[in-house]
């Protein structure tokens, strides 16, 4: 499978990969609430920040506390009598062994006995078979023995039935509903409290110097630098510096660092908050917080409130005459903030800045003039601004002295500057693993292959007829990208397993960024893409699965070139769009209706998509064909070391270095096997630092999103 550093997706669209690194949350002070349980707070609410929690001592906490404890102590206190059998009462009232008046109450028998000259008190259960009759009566009215009823206590059974539910309920009242509907209630207020995060200026330690690749985004927003320094050299000349400045871009190009970096050179308090923390469950909260954002703004004026992803809360109010219905929550969260920036004056010193990857959805009442009168675009960077951010990220960094950034810059087309940051962090780390002293091209390399392709998989295990299979088909990408005269040069070709399902990879290193593509060159892009399934045809004589992904690129290829650049002499100078919509980078989002051309037309298209990859089909095999031999001997040392350098594989197809035989590849690969192993028992090797030289400063911030 061939993996280009570059793709064509339009006229010359590079493949982009974006992930963003945002800023961290930083709190403008702390909740006097927060660790409470919520609807149960023991603890006071009003204590310095330092003072630990104090229980509340209510009195009647005091009061049902000494009921218990006096309650349980006479139940413990009083004199207990013994309990005996109710067999063993009936044997005592044969014996007459009854003294006084036994008490009989509707469950039990309590009285005294004589044993030994003492007399002892006693209580026993009635069994429940007996429970109601007159057999007990009967026999103590036989042996002459005085009873008496043991009615229940009127004032006990009282308190059980009615003063013990009660109390228990209000204090199930008191301490649970009372207090979680006072939480609910302090919490429904407390909703409408802002989340922005303030930074104060001493906390702004960015500046222009941190940023590097966006020349000309920054020299846009030097003026709004100025005019938060010297509001007064504008307004001398009756000059209005512009209400709002609405950055555009790509993930992770820098433009919550670029607004950072304002506030920092300005020397500013920078207001920060996300547009999704505007809208919360209940209506009326976002509008509510954006005016509290201004307020807060112009009591700290000269200052600069930026609002990240606006486009959770700026998106097009199509309502349900659109088809996609209403949002009337983010829509007055919108119309508050239109609101506010028509009522807001620039001259009191307080810049609205805002940042967005989506800039199509925005409504045109947000985006007009009056308003964000200034959109500056905040790009991928090319090749100086890659290697410029390459060099603010590795100054932290212990980088070898053979390590060439402008390389590596080269072979990162299409990267942003979270990209790079996390190709020199993933280097480092790489270096660390191995226990190296520095950080070398070797790690880098490797960490722009993650980034790119993914973690190698050594340990799929593939057969040797799959391992040559896959040489073959990669090999044959590499010659057919030699022997093409507008091809990228190569870079490496490996067969070890990336990702998910790439088992191979031809890497080619742009010498330069490309804007434009001539027909020649897409021709030649076609002739590649098709190399590896070609190579598989003239080795195997048969082909296999794994150049689905290049003819899938080739046919999109073919067809932009003969629908959309109008490079078919067949049909003509026409671009019938495409068919669905598709993300800025190129990348088919979902289908849409089809593009707009007759039956004849669209058979027309379909034969010269044909004749283009069936030409493309044919230079590759033309060119494998005259370097059959070659192909063969260099897949064979494919398969034994999987990685060739694009430099060795120069030298070989050049002849100017002798191709090994696997087995001269082999011993090769043990001597230096055995030696690694070597270095790696005796360790790396320490290097002390001269007490003169001063500890290095830590990095200042580097291009992140």
């Amino acid at each position: 499978m061939l993996r280009l550093a570059s793709r064509i997706d339009g006229p010359a669209r590079l493949s982009h990969r974006g992930s963003g690194a945002k800023m961290g949350a930083m709190a403008d002070g702390n909740d006097d609430k927060r660790g409470r349980w919520p609807g149960f707070d023991l603890g006071g609410s009003r204590r310095s920040p330092g003072e630990p929690r104090r229980l509340r001592t209510s009195p009647w906490v005091w009061v049902i506390g000494f009921l218990v404890v006096f309650l349980l102590f006479q139940y413990l206190a009083a004199p207990r009598p013994n309990s005996i059998d109710y067999s063993a009462f009936l044997a005592r009232v044969e014996q007459g062994q009854i003294v006084g008046t036994v008490q009989i109450s509707e469950t039990s028998v309590s009285g005294t006995y004589t044993e030994g000259g003492d007399e002892v008190d006693f209580t026993t259960n009635i069994p429940p078979i007996l429970q109601g009759t007159t057999t007990l009566t009967d026999l103590l009215g036989e042996k002459n023995v005085k009873y008496t009823g043991d009615p229940a206590n009127a004032f006990q059974s009282f308190l059980l039935a009615w003063v013990l539910p009660l109390l228990l309920f209000g204090l199930l009242w008191f301490f649970l509903i009372r207090r979680m509907s006072g939480a609910q209630t302090s919490a429904a207020l407390n909703l409408g409290r802002n989340k922005v995060r303030i930074y104060d200026r001493k906390e702004m330690k960015t500046n222009f110097a941190d940023v590097a690749g966006l020349d000309e985004a920054v020299e846009e927003l030097r003026e709004i630098v100025d005019f938060l320094k010297n509001p007064k050299k504008y307004q001398r000349l009756g000059g209005r510096i512009p209400k709002g400045v609405l950055l555009l871009g790509p993930p992770g190009c820098g433009k919550t660092l670029l607004a950072r970096a304002v506030a920092g050179e300005a020397d500013v308090p920078f207001f920060f908050m996300s547009g999704s923390e505007f809208v919360e469950m209940f209506v009326g909260l976002g509008a509510a917080r954006v005016r509290e954002l201004f307020q807060q703004a112009k009591e700290r004026a000269p200052a600069l409130v930026f609002i990240d992803e606006i486009d959770t809360i700026g998106k097009g109010r199509g309502g349900t005459l659109s088809g996609f219905g209403g949002h009337d929550e983010r829509e007055q969260t919108l119309n508050q903030l239109l609101t506010e920036m028509d009522g807001f004056d620039s001259q009191k010193g307080v810049i609205i800045m805002a940042a967005t990857n989506r800039p199509d959805v925005l409504d045109p009442a947000l985006t007009r003039p009056g308003r964000f009168d200034r959109q500056v675009v905040v790009d991928r960077p090319d090749l100086r601004g890659r290697e410029a951010i390459l060099r603010i990220h590795a100054r932290g960094v212990a980088l070898d002295p053979d390590v060439d950034l402008r390389v590596l810059a080269s072979r990162t087309p299409g990267f942003t500057g979270a990209d790079l940051a996390n190709v020199v962090n993933e280097a480092a780390l790489l270096a660390a693993r191995q226990e190296k002293n520095s950080v070398t091209m070797p790690e880098l390399e490797e960490a722009i292959d993650r980034v790119t392709a993914g973690l190698e998989r050594k340990s799929r295990v593939m057969s040797e007829r799959e391992r040559a299979i896959v040489a073959k088909h990669e090999m044959g990408h590499a010659l057919v990208a030699m022997d093409m005269p507008t091809a990228d040069p190569v870079h490496r070709v490996s067969i070890i397993p990336r990702g998910a399902a790439a088992l191979g990879m031809t890497m080619q290193r742009p010498l330069e960024d490309r804007y434009l593509l001539t027909e020649p060159e897409l021709k030649d892009r076609l002739a590649i893409l098709l190399g590896g399934r070609t190579a598989e045809e003239i080795c195997f004589k048969e082909i296999s699965t794994g150049a689905q992904n290049d003819l899938q690129r080739a046919t999109e290829i073919a067809r932009a070139m003969v629908t959309e650049y109008g490079m078919s002499e067949r049909v003509g100078p026409l671009s019938f769009g495409n068919d669905g919509f598709r993300s800025p980078e190129g990348r088919l989002l979902f289908p849409g209706a089809g593009q707009e051309m007759s039956p004849d037309l669209a058979s027309l298209v379909d034969e010269e998509v044909r004749r283009l990859v069936d030409e493309a089909h044919d230079r590759a095999g033309t060119a494998l064909e005259a370097k059959r031999e070659l192909l063969d001997r260099l897949s064979d040392l494919l398969i034994v070391i999987e990685v060739i350098e694009g430099s060795d594989l120069k030298a070989y197809a050049d002849g100017d270095r002798p191709i090994p035989t696997p087995e001269e590849a082999r011993a090769q690969l043990a001597a230096n096997g055995e030696r690694e192993r070597q270095q790696a028992l005796s360790g790396p090797e320490i290097i002390a630092q001269p007490p003169s030289q001063a500890i290095p400063p830590p990095p200042p911030a580097a291009l992140e999103g």
